[in-house]
C-alpha cells in the first residue's frame, strides 16, 4: 500500500526525492547555460481566467522568478500543485523558437506516466533529463557559463 503524500509543498517529496531532483537540476545545468526551476505550489490559485490553470499560472510563477531574465532567454520552469495534482513545463521565448510545442509535451507525457504511478521524484528527474538534453542540443555549455538562477526547489 503506498503511503499518502502530503498536500502541503514541502513535504510532499521525501527528502531523498528532494535531493535526486536538485541533483538532476544540477547535473543537467552542467551541459548547457540553460536554466531549470522546479517551482511547487498546494494548489493553482482560483481566480484565473481558467479555473485551475496551470499553465497560466506557470507563466506568472516564471515572472516571479525573474527567470525572463537569463541572458540567451532559455530557462524551463516546471511548475506543480501538489494538492490538485496540476503541473505544467514552460519555456523562455528563445528556447520555446527553437524545440516547438512538440517538445514541450513530450516532456509532459514522459513526467505524466511516472505520475500516474505515484512516482513523482523519478518523473521530475526523467522530465528533467530530457530538458537538459535539449538545451544541450540548442544551448551547449561554455566555459564563461555562470549558474543564473538557483537549483533548490521553490515553495509558496
Amino acid at each position: 500500500m503506498m503511503k499518502k503524500r502530503s498536500d502541503v509543498p514541502r513535504r510532499f517529496f521525501s527528502s531523498s526525492e528532494h535531493k535526486r531532483i536538485v541533483a538532476a537540476i544540477g547535473e543537467a545545468e552542467r551541459q548547457t547555460s540553460g536554466e531549470i526551476r522546479f517551482h511547487v505550489e498546494r494548489d493553482v490559485p482560483t481566480g484565473l481566467p481558467v479555473e485551475g490553470d496551470a499553465y497560466r499560472r506557470a507563466r506568472v510563477v516564471f515572472a516571479e522568478l525573474g527567470m525572463h531574465a537569463t541572458a540567451a532567454r532559455n530557462g524551463v520552469l516546471i511548475f506543480m500543485a501538489v494538492r490538485s495534482r496540476r503541473f505544467a513545463v514552460i519555456g523562455d521565448e528563445e528556447l520555446h523558437l527553437r524545440v516547438g510545442e512538440g517538445f514541450w509535451e513530450d516532456v509532459v507525457d514522459v513526467m505524466s506516466a511516472a505520475f500516474a504511478e505515484d512516482r513523482f521524484g523519478d518523473g521530475l528527474c526523467d522530465g528533467i533529463t530530457l530538458i537538459g538534453e535539449k538545451l544541450r542540443t540548442h544551448f551547449p555549455y561554455s566555459e564563461h557559463d555562470i549558474n543564473e538562477l538557483s537549483d533548490d526547489i521553490s515553495f509558496s
